[in-house]
């Protein structure tokens, strides 16, 4: 099983301060076709304008992780953990029996823009935890790095849930293949450029849900960046 959804096909929130596209069900935006793949919940591409974001508020059982793509994301939470990320960085926020934050926009003259993952955990009313690893654009070049995964592994931020993350940056004909064990599926999410997945033309924002085949081909890139979900 293949399907495609298009980037102009996800949900959309314009607040002035805040651009969010959700790839799924979030906040005022509500579709039952699209509720989330696996324990994959929520992937919202969000642009923050410059001094502006999100006050504190709370979360309980998911585990969040952060990508940022350009400027920088400023990070506070109750557990006492201040930084801000930029590209590069992935930050792994794992709420467990609660916990509240905050994500500003770091500049007040660049607008900062990132992804925003959420993962259902495996277990839930873990204690809180909070973890950031960087990835530069050399460890992604050419080949599928781990950055996520439940056991953190290869230096990957470690998550509560049977899932691996992949990220990698493709440009040019070169193939990159990635093998889907029995019983997986597989979410490949393109966050800008474009390539051909599966024999199927991607470009930013598009995703593709993917079952039942054993290998999937990524080639015929051009600047692309793409994340890569393997569910259980």
């Amino acid at each position: 099983m293949v399907a495609i959804r298009r980037s102009n096909e996800r949900g959309h929130a314009e607040h002035g301060w805040l651009d969010s596209f959700h790839s799924f069900s979030f906040a005022d935006y509500h579709d039952p076709q699209h509720m989330g793949y696996g324990s994959l919940r929520v992937i919202n591409e969000d642009r923050v304008q410059p001094g502006k974001g999100f006050g504190t508020h709370g979360h309980r059982d998911m585990e969040i992780i952060s990508y940022v793509l350009e400027g920088g994301l400023a990070h506070r939470d109750s557990m006492g953990n201040g930084s801000v990320i930029r590209p590069g960085d992935v930050q792994r926020m794992s709420a467990g029996t609660g916990v509240h934050h905050s994500e500003f926009n770091a500049s007040d003259r660049e607008g900062v823009h990132f992804l925003q993952i959420w993962i259902e955990p495996s277990v839930r009313g873990v204690k809180p935890s909070y973890e950031e690893k960087r990835f530069d654009a050399d460890a992604k070049r050419g080949r599928l790095r781990l950055i996520a995964s439940p056991d953190g592994r290869d230096g990957s931020v470690t998550i509560h849930q049977d899932a691996l993350l992949y990220a990698t940056l493709l440009d040019g004909d070169a193939p990159l293949e990635f093998s889907q064990k029995p019983g997986r599926r597989t979410y490949v999410h393109v966050i800008r450029g474009e390539l051909d997945v599966g024999g199927q033309r991607l470009s930013a924002g598009d995703a593709m849900k993917v079952e039942g085949e054993a290998r999937l081909r990524l080639e015929n890139a051009s600047k692309a960046e793409v994340l890569v979900f393997d569910l259980a």
